[in-house]
């Protein structure tokens, strides 16, 4: 049955695409009776012409994404672009490295475990890149005798 009109008015009234116009296939007799849009306007009151739901984009592929990232999944060599010294900066290592060497050295130096020329040492060293971490460093220190084993 060629309800195309009522379609139309129906799109019309419910500010929707044609597409989106949804009538009861049961009662397709009554919607070909409607020929004025009061009547059309009563038969989506009735319900048997609706406007269907908009087609979304669901984000649930990406939010299972995320959460996989938020686990630290994901990193492995096949999704790495660019250098090792692209995704961390050579700076921003060494900076990581320096820094609690020197804050362990004040906190030694301050408290009294080492004396003002052995720290100077060790900062000089930590300096030219001798500790590869604070681990490192406290292992030198106990090998060498500056801190009790």
């Amino acid at each position: 049955m060629d309800v195309s009109v009522q379609r139309r008015m129906a799109a019309d009234i419910l500010k929707c695409g044609l597409d989106r116009v949804w009538v009861d296939p049961e009662k397709l007799d009554l919607v070909k009776a409607a020929i004025t849009k009061d009547d059309i306007r009563a038969l989506i009151k009735d319900g048997v012409i609706k406007k269907k739901q908009k087609k979304g984009i669901s984000s649930a592929r990406t939010k299972k994404l995320k959460e996989q990232k938020r686990k630290g999944r994901r990193r492995g060599p096949g999704s790495r672009r660019g250098a090792k010294g692209a995704r961390t900066p050579k700076k921003e290592r060494w900076m990581n490295t320096i820094r609690p060497l020197r804050k362990l050295l004040k906190e030694f130096r301050d408290n009294g475990t080492i004396d003002r020329g052995t720290y100077r040492k060790l900062y000089r060293m930590a300096k030219g890149g001798a500790f590869r971490s604070r681990s490192h460093m406290l292992l030198y220190m106990r090998d060498h005798g500056i801190l009790a084993k």
